[in-house]
């Protein structure tokens, strides 16, 4: 019964630390991340220079224009895909740069 205890505390400990800002900002980011690659494939992550999120709007780098102007007529869909990978409503908006 003692280890049950013990792993509940650092369980407790965990969701802490996590629920400080700056620390979840950065999870998040890392999470949009891993579902923009995750989501899009090796195709475009090939492309893909920077993937950054500000509030609600995701800002994703491409080098290739042709791909970004292909890309930004499937903006609902692609942020539909990564919200539904992200279990949650995160991205509102995305801008190719």
């Amino acid at each position: 019964m003692k280890r049950e205890n013990d792993i509940m505390r650092i369980n407790v400990i965990l969701e802490e630390v996590i629920s400080d800002k700056s620390l979840k900002k950065g999870l998040t980011l890392v999470n949009v991340k891993e579902a923009w690659y995750t989501v899009m494939g090796n195709g475009v992550m090939s492309y893909t220079e920077d993937v950054s999120l500000k509030g609600t709007q995701l800002i994703v780098k491409l080098s290739s224009t042709s791909l970004r102007e292909e890309l930004s007529y499937g903006k609902d869909k692609i942020i539909s895909m990564l919200n539904k990978e992200l279990n949650k409503e995160l991205i509102k908006t995305i801008r190719f740069a």
